[in-house]
């Protein structure tokens, strides 16, 4: 999984990426001077920065997490019916007797 997010290469050693040097960005104005649909596009920017970013799952890791997931929850729905089952057959039999 970590060789995966650029942590460490193949050979278990940190990673070290040339892309991580600083760039040299355009001068832009400081946020409080952007007008409204410049502060939006900055904005936009930013989270496309930021989307960039993140380590996304493969398909088949969607997959297993997806039919843990499920199995889970087919699991406690029967586990809640078969208690309520039983206890509300376990009632109803102290209030009849």
């Amino acid at each position: 999984m970590q060789q995966r997010q650029g942590q460490v290469a193949a050979d278990g050693a940190p990673a070290i990426d040339p892309v991580d040097t600083p760039r040299e960005r355009p001068d832009r104005p400081a946020k409080s001077e952007l007008s409204i649909p410049g502060r939006v596009a900055e904005f936009g920017r930013e989270v496309r920065s930021e989307m960039r970013q993140v380590a996304w799952p493969t398909r088949p890791e969607v997959a297993n997490s997806a039919t843990v997931v499920f199995i889970t929850l087919v699991v406690l729905v029967v586990l809640i019916f078969l208690l309520n089952y039983s206890f509300s057959h376990a009632i109803s039999w102290l209030y009849t007797t």
